[in-house]
């Protein structure tokens, strides 16, 4: 079992970039795949990025298109999300999910494990 709390999310003006972090409770090193989805106001939970422990990732269009960028540190036990070019559009809540052993993907039902979110509001 793991937990995992995200921080880094605030209010960015468009063009603005933030940082998001997730801390994990334990080691994730093992972890075979870390991933971040986001919930914008009134739709679904929708794919952002993720990575493999081989270190491979893989991005949504609108990441892409955005800048968006993945990390994972296992030595600090955690997986960052680096957002540049921020847009209105971008706001949403960012949750932070886990699949220990999974092959993983890009649909939430990858993931076994979630954390709470973090607000990431981008006015324009």
């Amino acid at each position: 079992q793991v937990q995992l709390v995200e921080s880094g999310g605030g209010l960015v003006q468009a063009g603005g970039s933030l940082r998001l972090s997730c801390a994990a409770s334990r080691s994730i090193f093992s972890i075979n795949v870390m991933g971040w989805f986001r919930q914008p106001p009134g739709k679904e939970r929708e794919f952002v990025a993720a990575m493999w422990k081989s270190g491979s990732s893989t991005y949504s269009a609108v990441a892409l298109k955005g800048g968006f960028t993945i990390s994972r540190d296992n030595a600090k036990n955690t997986v960052d999300l680096q957002m540049n070019s921020l847009k209105p559009e971008d706001t949403a809540v960012y949750f932070c999910a886990a699949a220990p052993l999974r092959v993983g993907g890009t649909r939430t039902y990858d993931y076994d494990y979630w954390g709470q979110g973090t607000q990431v509001t981008v006015s324009s």
